[in-house]
């Protein structure tokens, strides 16, 4: 997290171009939304199976990152393909996600005119509630995704799972009863799935990577070049980790 938004920082000072950055997570981390309570979290359970808890600083609610590839896109508000607020580039970019999924022979679809904020309030699960342009199928949440414009830009970022047991996430939550987390894992296999849950058979996560960039390339029209991260980057993101991304202060919020 400290590194997308240290990326995003240099890119508004003019000394990084807009990324596309695509990622894993070791251990396996939650992420909270920007908004969402730390009271939410079950530390206890979280602890015993050796995960870790950030917080984003995008929107929605909990998303358990394990056995999934992960993407985040930083820019300028005024590049071509973030430009017109939220719901345009949100457009945009799903586009190209959907271009990646289906040349991966999964059948895919966009979710469009539907907006499940209101019920995601309510609940501590990202993926059990598609949202306008997320990536779907068989009406089933494949792709989640937020957005956050701020001053030096737009950062937004997805996990596409591509195996392993979704109702994981519920040993990490608060629940009122074992019957509430048993109930809440149900909805989550009835509302969201994985790549091989679809397809049945597994998909690696470098091949998963390399269907994102031509997806991006073709749908967008634009060209990448694999770079690295500059000194500075790795310095920025380090300092982020210390005063924000690893603090209570940040992550524990209620």
């Amino acid at each position: 997290m400290a590194v997308d938004e240290a990326i995003l920082e240099h890119i508004y000072r003019g000394e990084s171009q807009s990324t596309l950055r695509l990622y894993s997570w070791n251990p396996p981390c939650l992420s909270l939304g920007h908004a969402q309570s730390f009271k939410d979290v079950d530390v206890e359970r979280l602890k015993s199976h050796g995960w870790e808890v950030v917080r984003r600083v995008t929107g929605g609610r909990a998303i358990l990152h394990t056995d999934e590839l992960t993407y985040s896109v930083t820019g300028s508000a005024e590049e071509p393909v973030l430009s017109g607020g939220v719901l345009e580039s949100y457009n945009r970019l799903a586009q190209a996600l959907l271009y990646a999924v289906q040349s991966l022979s999964v059948p895919v679809e966009m979710k469009e005119h539907e907006d499940g904020h209101t019920q995601q309030n309510l609940n501590p699960v990202c993926f059990e509630v598609p949202s306008t342009y997320e990536i779907t199928v068989d009406g089933k949440k494949l792709i989640g995704s937020a957005q956050a414009r701020k001053k030096e830009g737009v950062l937004q970022h997805g996990s596409l799972p591509l195996s392993g047991d979704l109702t994981r996430i519920c040993d990490a939550l608060i629940f009122e009863s074992e019957s509430a987390r048993q109930n809440a894992k149900e909805r989550l296999l009835a509302r969201a799935t994985t790549i091989e849950s679809v397809i049945g058979t597994g998909i690696d996560w470098e091949t998963a990577a390399q269907a994102f960039v031509r997806g991006f390339e073709a749908e967008l029209g634009i060209q990448f070049e694999h770079g690295e991260m500059s000194e500075s980057e790795i310095q920025r993101a380090e300092e982020l980790v210390k005063e924000k991304y690893a603090h209570p202060s940040w992550i524990e919020r209620i």
